[in-house]
């Protein structure tokens, strides 16, 4: 299915297409964003990203994804009169998102303009899907647990957990990037992994 039919036919990007917000925490996985970029492309998706500022700092290749989506990458808030690098997003997608990141979001402490972002897109009913790369001793903290209850309330669709564990051959378990996508299509949603226990 394309992105038109994602997004019931809106149209933000450039040519007419729709638009997706790709927000970037600081994960190691974060290294591997390329792939979300690439697989929301071969769906007819505009992309831009916004990096937190941990993440701008080293935890994927910036320039690699400017090329990628002919765009900057967002990190800091416009000033007064700057004009938008970016259109209004027909959907969000935050991957990999950190413990921290989530529970800012969930809590509407907006101090970073990725935070921001999502807290004013949930306001507005932008559909939002999250990938999140949280340790499994993070993902036990209550505040987590009560912050994927909070936006999952808020209609935030979530995909599996990733702690970044081993896969038992030494290597780290797969981050199943286009998940992200699958989660934002209407009508038919995949089912959402269960809140931990």
């Amino acid at each position: 299915m394309t992105a038109t039919a994602n997004t019931a036919g809106a149209r933000s990007g450039r040519g007419g297409a729709p638009f997706l917000y790709v927000v970037v925490c600081a994960a190691g996985i974060a290294v591997e964003v390329s792939k979300l970029i690439t697989a929301a492309q071969e769906r007819d998706w505009e992309v831009g990203v916004i990096a937190t500022p941990v993440a701008l700092g080293g935890f994927f290749d910036t320039a690699a994804v400017e090329a990628q989506t002919g765009r900057p990458i967002r990190s800091a808030w416009r000033r007064p009169g700057d004009p938008r690098p970016f259109p209004p997003p027909d959907a969000v997608v935050v991957a990999p998102a950190t413990f921290n990141t989530v529970n800012k979001w969930a809590a509407g402490l907006a101090d970073t303009l990725a935070v921001g972002t999502l807290c004013e897109a949930s306001g507005l009913g932008v559909p939002l899907a999250v990938l999140p790369c949280v340790a499994d001793a993070l993902a036990a903290h209550p505040a987590y647990r009560a912050s994927l209850e909070r936006l999952r309330g808020m209609g935030v669709r979530f995909g599996d957990p990733y702690a970044g564990e081993g896969d038992g051959d030494g290597g780290r378990g797969e981050f199943h990037w286009e998940r992200a996508l699958d989660l934002l299509e209407p009508g038919d949603r995949p089912q959402e992994t269960p809140l931990p226990r």
